[in-house]
Formats: C-alpha cells, structure tokens, sequence
C-alpha cells in the first residue's frame, strides 16, 4: 500500500510539472494577451445542420486557445448570411459566442441581393460590402482564415 502511495505522488507531482499539452504543440511564439492568433473563418452555408458544425468549430478553437489568447471572426455570405439575420434558428448560439468576443461580419452585397438592411441583423453584427474581401484583407494582414 505504501508503495502504491508513493508511485501515485510521483506521478502526480510528474503530471503537475510537465507542460499543458494544449500549449505543449503550440507554434512559436505562443498566443498571448498581447498577441492572441487571429482567426477567420467563412460561413457559406444556409443548412443549419453545417451552420452548427461551424459554430461549434468556433466554441472548439476558442476553448483550445483561451478567451484571451485567440480572436476569432466568422464572416457570412451567399447563403450563409441567413444565419445572422434576425430569425436565424441559430441565433440565441450567434448571441452567445458574441459574448465571448466572437466577431460576427455579414456581407453587405448579400444583404443588397436579399433585400435586407442592417436593421435585419443580429444586434453586434458588424457589415462589410464584400465579405470575401474581408477574409482576403485579413489574411493577407496575418489572420490564419478557415473554411470548416
């Protein structure tokens, strides 16, 4: 039984000291406070069943990184744009991600072609002209951008 005790303090006084394995594949330099990775990812898809794999991609990201250590940024167009409109069926998960800093950016050119206006969006959604401009623009100034 002593012996049992012991191992188990070893290793747990082992697991204690080694680094957390999130952190341990991080590229160098690792994310920060002052500079978290910036991600950007495409939501292109109306189909809510693919709407909620992107969400949770976004919420699985974030939770890997820490709040603070990662910015993220979803863009919709085409027909992904339903999901930040007013009636979207994702919307209360749209709301919530947003409260964690999830930036949320709607193509104003898709808006023009469904006849939708600012008004139509969730509250906090942020609108370009060109959402493919945007994730360009951003990659091109070092965000990582993703199509889930």
């Amino acid at each position: 039984m002593k012996n049992a005790i012991v191992v188990l303090f070893l290793v747990v006084l082992t697991a204690l000291d080694a680094p957390s394995p999130a952190w341990a594949t991080m590229a160098e330099p690792q994310p920060s406070f002052d500079h978290p990775r910036q991600i950007v990812m495409s939501l292109s898809e109306k189909d809510e069943t693919r709407v909620n794999a992107v969400l949770n991609n976004v919420a699985n990201v974030q939770k890997a990184y820490g709040v603070d250590h990662v910015k993220l940024a979803v863009v919709a167009y085409g027909p992904g744009i339903w999901s930040l409109l007013q009636d979207s069926p994702v919307r209360a998960r749209i709301e919530s991600l947003m409260k964690y800093d999830v930036e949320f950016v709607a193509c104003g050119n898709t808006l023009d072609s469904i006849h939708k206006t600012d008004a139509d969006l969730i509250d906090g959604t942020t609108k370009v002209q060109t959402g493919l401009v945007e994730i360009v623009e951003r990659r091109l100034s070092g965000w990582v951008d993703i199509k889930p």
